[in-house]
């Protein structure tokens, strides 16, 4: 069983992160595997047999490296998912840009109705002008 979980281990290096959490819970799995049922451990804390007490013992230590692993990696998994300080401020001056970029269009757009506008005015202008100096 040892020779087994070392070549899981050994394969979990080289292999993805899902086959690194399925390594760690099947680490979980043997170290819990050993653990007899309630009653009976309840039986053997009471024993005076020290080769009992020093069972339990080892398992529980095996159980609890496993579960440590196991949250380290969970853990590790979680900061995984959650961008940096510098991601998301890439990303918001990546908004602020594009919201920039749209703005000065719509800037330049209104700015060349304003000539057109300007240009259909000082034409009316003249125009009137034109009629007022005939009259």
């Amino acid at each position: 069983m040892a020779e087994r979980e070392q070549q899981h281990q050994g394969d979990a290096q080289m292999q993805s992160p899902k086959d690194d959490m399925v390594a760690f819970v099947m680490a979980l799995e043997a170290a819990l595997l050993p653990c007899l049922p309630a009653r009976e451990l309840q039986a053997i804390d009471r024993s005076p047999h020290p080769s009992h007490q020093i069972d339990v013992e080892r398992h529980a230590r095996d159980f609890m490296e496993a579960a440590k692993k196991l949250q380290l990696y969970f853990i590790g998994l979680q900061r995984e998912d959650l961008p940096t300080n510098a991601e998301k401020l890439r990303k918001e001056i990546a908004v602020m840009e594009e919201e920039l970029k749209v703005k000065n269009e719509i800037i330049k757009k209104n700015e060349r109705l304003i000539q057109g506008w300007k240009k259909e005015l000082k034409d009316q202008l003249d125009r009137h002008n034109t009629e007022l100096e005939e009259v």
